[in-house]
Parts: structure tokens; C-alpha cells; sequence
């Protein structure tokens, strides 16, 4: 069966009714799924076959039947080790459809369909018994439940259904326990993620507003890759604390609760942020341990275990304190079932009872702007670079409109000294924010928000004015790929009547550029497994592939390279110029070609990215913010997400000359896709 799905277009700005079959959500969850980078996580994998082996010879030993259940079984990949290491039977229990129907595949494949059975259902709606889902309760609970912050997948109430239901009492479990580990730590870059700063503008200080100085901010944790955050842009204010643990043998209550680490601060600074990770014991006596802390602080880096299906979170305080060395402090963490959150006391309670509330937004700053866009509009050469631009091209007579989302150009050109400011602000939420910022800073009537779109704008609403200047970042909130933001272009082309003759365009034009790239791990997400310890889990790359195969296969996705080690194996080459100061094209534009291999190495993909040209001699850019090293080190805009075009199978290239990237991309301006191909080839 079909259905008619309404979109949004994210370039053109335009509501689509497209046609999609019932299947299209599932495609979705799997060909954008971390499936892949969990078979290719070697250090997971070992981790949890030596205890699953463990438990099942401590079970045997027992002189029991061992009866292993597996929630959350994926590619009953868990219940395969258990059944080789001697397990009697297993229950994989798995509910999302489609990764249940692999998992059936890949447990006939492997010769285990009368030892495993997977059931397709929540762990909480398994039953036991006679006529149940199970025959009898399982002495050893295998899970892989958890997430960057362990328990964001309903790990607690599922392990809490369990006990009651599930397992015997003093079963063995795998993973036995889990340690949350946080370390408090004073971060201008962090910190620059979640509070607007006040910004220079041409000498006037552009203050936050109050609301969102005192906000707590966004209740969900950063979860980002904390090995590339260098050590040098923090100072620990404290030691690595342990925070708590979690005995998954015994019963668990998901009931809200809060742990306090009493330290004294190791220096004087301003404690801002909290960064955390966890650790798993696959045993009880903690010999078999799975580690999530970031590679600074391993001993030796080079053994780090990358992995992108578990990171590290990153924490913001409600509000910053400055705190002495010596001092001692409380940091508590609190959680309910599915979050934590932490906050810093000056509480004597060696017991905390009660979790403090969850931190939330209250100023809707936090609502509007993610923690990207804080760090963009946070960073002050960006800001240089823009106000640079509005600075040589305003007038005392300027009549400017500017079209972006939740955006403070408008702001800078009314303190610049344009005549009339104009901005458009679709979004209701947006515009109270700017409007916050605008009373903050006695600017009220600076600027006008007009809350319609671009099509929809006359000039009774620009007061009769023509627009002189039109200027966008640009940034929108509905952009997920570079070429996104070309919703910029869209929009003026839609207001191209009311522009004067001599209006300037800023930025004037946008160009997409390309690079092949190799990946230090990144890879991984995206490569087949073929075999996984020694189990043949290829029905699982044929899953992917298909769902990839469904629209997306030949597409570029979108990966905040910052976090993403790789090396430029080309010369950046310039592949798309869109035109701003004309409107969209009518017939799609075209552009081929050939970028020779300058180094050796192995190509995954290809990275793009947009750089704007605001005026003749300024350039701001979306992807590379250096050139590209000698060794082909490349450094990535970390407030917006490149497009990564990942190629099926790679190739090493010898970087001689004798290999080129082929390229073939086109503009369709009817439905603002670029359609892109690429290959290796030998000249």
C-alpha cells in the first residue's frame, strides 16, 4: 500500500505531496542506521563474547540449564556467541520488524534456528509459560540497550521489566554493571555551544538578553566524538569522578535519582561544563571492561577503540560558576529513565534523595538555535567577516531585507547605520528571540520582523521601500546538506520585484566544492561486515544495501567532519557556481570533469561543502576553514554539517597521477536537488 506524504523542500522552500509505499520509514531507520558500525566495533564484539562465555561456564558450573535472553538482539548476533559458547537455548527478542527478520536469516544462515528463537516484540510485552513467548525464565541476560548516555534507549524500565518478569533471581547478566564517569571543567569553546556571547559591532557591544543568560538551556545531552575536542581547549576543574553505577545482575528501578561526588576544585576557574562517558563490566569482577572515555585519556591514544554508535556526552551547567582552588565542591547527577543532567551544589549531604529538576528552556533561544548555531554565532571571526562585508556595501540611504533563520545580520546592519531594516522571520518562536535581543539592547525599532514568506512580501510591507541591500548568511533550520541553504536563492528570486535596480546581493554568489577524501574510521558506518567473530552476519550488509538501493544509494549524507579525521587525497576543486545576483535558473546546470590523485591512500568518498562569496574580496566557508596540509590533514567548520558521498567499494590510489576523480554533478532547479556522480578512473 501507498500514501501520499506532505515535505517541505528544504532549497526550494515549496510543500511536496510525493508518493511512498509503507515500507519508506523502515528504508529510512536502516540505511541511516549505526548497524554496520556496531559489527565493526572488533573492541565491542570481544568485550561481550568473553562474557557471555564467562556466564555460561559459571552457569554450567552450577550444574543449570543455561537459558540465555538477548533483548535487543539486532542481528542475534549476542545469541550466536552465547549458543557456540555452550548456551542450551536463547530468546532473542528484537522489535523493530525488519531487524527481526534479519536476525531470523542470519541464525538460519548460521546453522543456530533450533537453538535461537527470535521474537518480534518489546521485551515488555514477552511472556512466559506454557503457550508464552518463552517457555521458561533465562538464567543469563545478555542486552545491548544503551546509548551515548546509557540510558537514552529505555535501558532502565526495560531491565527493571525483566527482573520482575523475565529472569530468574541472581541470574547472571552481560554486561554485569555499568559506571557513569563525569569530569567538571571550564570550556570557552564548549561554553560558546549553549550561551550567546555578547559580539563586537564595529564598537558597539551587542549584549544576550537576560532571559537567555539565565536559561538553563536545552535539556538533551551534546553527544559528540570528545576525542576530537583537544585537551588544550578545556581545564579540568576536578578529577575524574565516579558518578554511579548500575548492577544489571540484581533488580533495577528506573525511578528518578541523584548521586553527588564530593572533590576539591584543582584550580581557580569557572565551572561550566560536564563531560561524561561510561564504562561496562562484562564480569563481576570487572576483568573484562569496555570503555567509552575519549582517547585523551588512554595512556596510549593509538589503542583508542573508535566508535561512533557510542560517544561521549557533553554536559551544560544550568549556569556558569566561578569556583577557588581548594574549593570543595558537589557535583551531582541526576536521571530519570530515559536522561541525566548534572548541576553543581553547595550542598553537605553525603546522601542525595531527591533528583533535582531537569534543566529546560525557558527563553526559547535554545529551542531556536542548536548548539552549532550558538558556536556559529559565537564565533568572532565569522562575525568579523560579515560585519566587514555589510560595512562596505551599506549606505546611510540603505533599505535592507534579510532572509535567514533566527539571524543577527539584520541587528549588525541597523548598528552599521542602514536607513530601514527589514527582516523575514517565518517562525514565531524565532522572532521573539531576535525581539528579545533587540529590547536587550535597547534596539526595538531597529529592526522590523515580518513574519510571512518570501513570496508573500509587498511593498506596503516594506513601507513602499525597494530593497537596496538583501542578505541571508545564509542558514535555515530545515538544512540538513550544504546545497540547502540555497533557499537563499529561492527567496530571491521570489521577491526579485521589489529589489532596486542597484541592489546588492550578499553573499553574491555561493560555489560548491569537492574533495576525495580517506577516512581515518568514519568508513566504518558505511562498509559491508561480511563476517562478524566468525558468524556470517552478510544478510545484514544485504538489508542495508537494499534500503540504500531504495532512493538513497547514490546520495550524499551529511557528518560534522570536524569529528571525523580524514585526509584530502585531491586538490579542493570548485565544482558548482550559483549565481545569487540573478534568480534561479529555468534548465538545470551542468558541471563535469576530472581532479587528478595527488595522494596515497585509500578513497571512501567524497567530501562537498559550500563556500559564500559576500562581496569581491570575502569569502566564508561551510567545509575547509585551511588549506588542506601537506599531508593532506584537513581542518572543517564545526558549526555546520558537510555532505559525505561514500563510495560503495574503495580503491587506493597511488597519487602519482595515474588515478582521477570523475565527476559529474547537476543543478535541478525544479526540485533544488543535485544530482551527483562519481567514480575512479584511470586516465
Amino acid at each position: 500500500m501507498k500514501t501520499f506524504c506532505g515535505r517541505a523542500n528544504p532549497t526550494t522552500g515549496a510543500l511536496e505531496w510525493v508518493e511512498e509505499s509503507e515500507e519508506y520509514d523502515y528504508h529510512q531507520e536502516i540505511a541511516r542506521s549505526c548497524y554496520a558500525d556496531m559489527l565493526h566495533d572488533r573492541d565491542r564484539n570481544e568485550k561481550y563474547y568473553e562474557g557471555i562465555r564467562a556466564a555460561v561456564s559459571r552457569v554450567k558450573a552450577r550444574g543449570e540449564r543455561v537459558v540465555v535472553l538477548d533483548i535487543g538482539t539486532g542481528t542475534g548476533l549476542l545469541s550466536m556467541m552465547a549458543v557456540t559458547a555452550g548456551a542450551d537455548y536463547c530468546y532473542a527478542i528484537e522489535v523493530f520488524k525488519p531487524m527481526a527478520q534479519a536476525a531470523t536469516c542470519i541464525v538460519e544462515r548460521n546453522g543456530f534456528s533450533d537453538k535461537i528463537k527470535v521474537i518480534n516484540k518489546h521485551s515488555t510485552e514477552v511472556t512466559v509459560g506454557p503457550d508464552g513467548d518463552m517457555q521458561e525464565r533465562a538464567n543469563i541476560l545478555v542486552t545491548e540497550l544503551f546509548d551515548t548516555e546509557l540510558i537514552g534507549e529505555g535501558a532502565l524500565p526495560s531491565y527493571e521489566h525483566a527482573h520482575m518478569h523475565l529472569v530468574q533471581a541472581g541470574c547472571e547478566a552481560v554486561p554485569h554493571r555499568a559506571t557513569i564517569y563525569a569530569q567538571l571543567v571550564e570550556s570557552d569553546m564548549l561554553w560558546k555551544w549553549s550561551q550567546l556571547q555578547p559580539i563586537d559591532v564595529d564598537g558597539n557591544k551587542l549584549l544576550p538578553p537576560p532571559a537567555v543568560v539565565k536559561c538553563a538551556g536545552a535539556p538533551s545531552v551534546c553527544d559528540i566524538q570528545l576525542s576530537q575536542v583537544p585537551p588544550e581547549s578545556f581545564t579540568p576543574l576536578g578529577p575524574i569522578c565516579t558518578m554511579f553505577s548500575v548492577d544489571f545482575s540484581k533488580p533495577v528501578s528506573s525511578t528518578a535519582q541523584s548521586y553527588m561526588a564530593q572533590f576539591k576544585a584543582k584550580t581557580n576557574g569557572r565551572a561550566q561544563v560536564v563531560l561524561s562517558w561510561w564504562d561496562i563490566d562484562m564480569d563481576p569482577d570487572g576483568n573484562i571492561v569496555c570503555t567509552m572515555a575519549p582517547s585523551w585519556n588512554y595512556s596510549d591514544p593509538r589503542t583508542y577503540p573508535w566508535r561512533d554508535h557510542w560517544m561521549q556526552s557533553v554536559y551544560f551547567l544550568p549556569a556558569e560558576e566561578n569556583v577557588s582552588e581548594g574549593e570543595e565542591l558537589n557535583l551531582v547527577v541526576s536521571h530519570d529513565d530515559y536522561s541525566l543532567w548534572y548541576s553543581l551544589t553547595q550542598s553537605e549531604l553525603n546522601d542525595v534523595k531527591v533528583a533535582k529538576f531537569r534543566p529546560c528552556c525557558t527563553c526559547q533561544a535554545h529551542l531556536v538555535w542548536t548548539r552549532p548555531r550558538f558556536g556559529e554565532l559565537n564565533d568572532e571571526q565569522r562575525t568579523e567577516s560579515y560585519v566587514n562585508a555589510l560595512r562596505s556595501i551599506l549606505k546611510p540611504d540603505s533599505v535592507c531585507l534579510s532572509v535567514s533563520d533566527g539571524s543577527l545580520l539584520p541587528i549588525f546592519a541597523h548598528l552599521l547605520g542602514s536607513k530601514k531594516v527589514f527582516s523575514l522571520e517565518n517562525s514565531g518562536m524565532a522572532r521573539q528571540v531576535i525581539e528579545q535581543v533587540l529590547h536587550a539592547n535597547s534596539l526595538k525599532h531597529g529592526v522590523q520582523l515580518l513574519g510571512i514568506r518570501p513570496e508573500q512580501l509587498s511593498l506596503a510591507d516594506l513601507e513602499g521601500n525597494q530593497i537596496s541591500v538583501l542578505m541571508g548568511e545564509p542558514y535555515f533550520s530545515t538544512s540538513l546538506l550544504p546545497w540547502h541553504s540555497l533557499f537563499f536563492w529561492y527567496c530571491r528570486t521570489a521577491v526579485a520585484q521589489l529589489l532596486h535596480p542597484n541592489a546588492t546581493i550578499l553573499p553574491r554568489a555561493a560555489t560548491l566544492f569537492i574533495v576525495a577524501v580517506e577516512f581515518q574510521d568514519l568508513w566504518r558506518i558505511r562498509a559491508p561486515c561480511g563476517t562478524c567473530e566468525g558468524f556470517d552476519v552478510s544478510p545484514m550488509d544485504e538489508m542495508i544495501q537494499q534500503s540504500l538501493d531504495y532512493r538513497e544509494s547514490w546520495e550524499a549524507e551529511p557528518h560534522p567532519l570536524w569529528e571525523y579525521p580524514c585526509r584530502a587525497l585531491t586538490k579542493p576543486r570548485p565544482v558548482l557556481t550559483f549565481d545569487f545576483t540573478q534568480c534561479v535558473p529555468d534548465q538545470p546546470v551542468n558541471s563535469d570533469g576530472t581532479v587528478p590523485f595527488t595522494r596515497r591512500g585509500r578513497c571512501h568518498g567524497v567530501a562537498l561543502w559550500m563556500e559564500y562569496q559576500l562581496t569581491e574580496d570575502i569569502t566564508v566557508s561551510s567545509g575547509l576553514t585551511k588549506p588542506v596540509s601537506e599531508e593532506g590533514a584537513c581542518e572543517w567548520n564545526p558549526h555546520r554539517k558537510q555532505g559525505v558521498f561514500f563510495f560503495r567499494s574503495t580503491r587506493e590510489t597511488s597519487g602519482d597521477g595515474r588515478e582521477d576523480l570523475t565527476y559529474n554533478l547537476t543543478f535541478q532547479p525544479h526540485t533544488g536537488d543535485i544530482k551527483m556522480d562519481f567514480t575512479i578512473t584511470e586516465p
